[in-house]
């Protein structure tokens, strides 16, 4: 009786064992990632957007204190005949700011809001997001659905609105071979056909040089040249184009820290620190030339 007792029990940790393993591989192809982040901090003559929109102008947002948090989710998954697809959810709270433009955004209302819905596999990649999808050319007039697909060395990319209008379809091929990069992207509009022709080419490890040309519908066309260069944390970059505009952007890397400055034609300047605190957390802080200031941290988590 003790050897039945414990050979049942032995085939009972089996059983168990290997219902769990069938569960496991049963999960390993669905997966749910939950991730935050948060940003506190000070602000002080920032271009007030939610009052733009309205009235076709900037304001200037009120001197405060900007404090928001948020939690993302992430699905993926897979089909038995290997097509990957994903999908995304976010709820955003609290006062926000766009550091890199130097806007104050508002109040986010704290509700769920849908993200993209993609569908990968051999044929490329189709993505859903419905009013989510940036204009290839402009990042302006959202788009619908996309997609996207490589052939050889050559990415192609086709963004399209369904509700229409004069800026249904943008478009974007990309080519690489060695050291040089071509883009090309076009959209519709109004006036006809906008389309720019970018290209790049690594000199070295630390050099590289560019050109584009752009052709908005109903403008002349605006050739751009520039050169960049990294060296021992320090980065240069600079830009001129035939309409008169010029920018020089330096930068200042080591560890954690980092400084920026960027000056135009119209002396128009900004200036930027950010310096990583550890455990996700990031300090930073920036100024301009129209007394714009932000100062805060932010957290990921």
């Amino acid at each position: 009786n003790m050897n039945n007792s414990t050979r049942n029990f032995k085939m009972k940790k089996l059983l168990i064992a290997s219902t769990a393993l069938v569960a496991t591989a049963g999960m390993a192809s669905a997966d749910i990632t939950i991730s935050g982040h948060a940003a506190a901090g000070f602000h002080s003559g920032l271009d007030d957007v939610t009052t733009a929109a309205s009235s076709n102008s900037t304001d200037v947002a009120a001197d405060g204190v900007y404090s928001n948090a948020g939690v993302d989710f992430t699905m993926t998954g897979a089909t038995d005949n290997g097509i990957s697809f994903s999908a995304s959810v976010n709820i955003d709270a609290g006062e926000e700011i766009d550091s890199g433009d130097f806007e104050y955004d508002g109040t986010d209302g704290g509700t769920a809001g849908l993200g993209a819905v993609s569908m990968t596999g051999t044929f490329g990649t189709l993505t859903f997001d419905n009013n989510g999808i940036d204009n290839l050319y402009d990042d302006g007039t959202n788009h619908d659905v996309s997609y996207a697909t490589t052939l050889g060395a050559v990415g192609l990319t086709v963004a399209y609105d369904v509700t229409g209008g004069d800026n249904a379809t943008s478009a974007q091929a990309t080519y690489t071979a060695g050291g040089m990069a071509f883009t090309l992207t076009g959209s519709e509009a109004a006036a006809g056909t906008s389309t720019t022709l970018a290209v790049s080419y690594a000199l070295n490890d630390t050099v590289t040089l560019s050109a584009d040309t752009d052709q908005a519908a109903g403008g002349e066309s605006v050739m751009t040249m520039g050169a960049s260069t990294t060296l021992n944390g320090v980065s240069v970059s600079v830009s001129s184009a035939n309409n008169s505009t010029w920018d020089v952007d330096l930068g200042y890397t080591v560890g954690g820290f980092a400084l920026t400055y960027g000056v135009d034609e119209t002396d128009g300047w900004t200036a930027t620190a950010t310096a990583a605190l550890g455990g996700g957390a990031t300090f930073a802080a920036g100024v301009n030339d129209e007394d714009s200031m932000y100062a805060g941290v932010s957290f990921a988590f």
